[in-house]
């Protein structure tokens, strides 16, 4: 499956850094997280509206490969492309850009549709899909 990446700006704080003066490597799973929140949010899909219909996408897996280090006030470009839509799950692969367009961080998260009550696997709901498939 291919598509157009889904890009988000991310600034470096202060907060960000560790002791060394460069981000801490959990921030990057903050920062892809937030892309992708915002992704969903570019196709129309809010978060808080599906909690209130008891479902929910949780990570699932997370592969990380931290290539180069980020700094407090760099700019960066975290991207969100949808490698696979299944029945419950999405494979997304995602990179963290420098301004100069370096990949930094790439990763492949695996996000799956869960009944909040039961906390099982929950097929996306066909209205949801059909949103999902149109933004390949």
């Amino acid at each position: 499956m291919s598509q157009t990446p889904f890009h988000w700006p991310v600034r470096i704080y202060y907060e960000d850094t560790d002791a060394g003066g460069i981000v801490y490597n959990a921030n990057y799973l903050k920062f892809m997280e937030r892309a992708r929140t915002e992704w969903l949010r570019h196709l129309g899909i809010e978060q808080d509206g599906l909690l209130n219909d008891g479902i929910a996408f949780v990570v699932r897996r997370v592969e990380m490969d931290l290539r180069r280090a980020a700094r407090f006030n760099d700019a960066l470009t975290v991207t969100v492309t949808v490698k696979m839509l299944k029945r419950a799950s999405i494979v997304f692969e995602q990179e963290i850009l420098d301004d100069a367009g370096l990949c930094l961080v790439r990763g492949e998260v695996v996000i799956a549709c869960v009944d909040i009550a039961r906390m099982k696997p929950f097929a996306i709901p066909e209205p949801l899909m059909g949103v999902l498939s149109g933004a390949r």
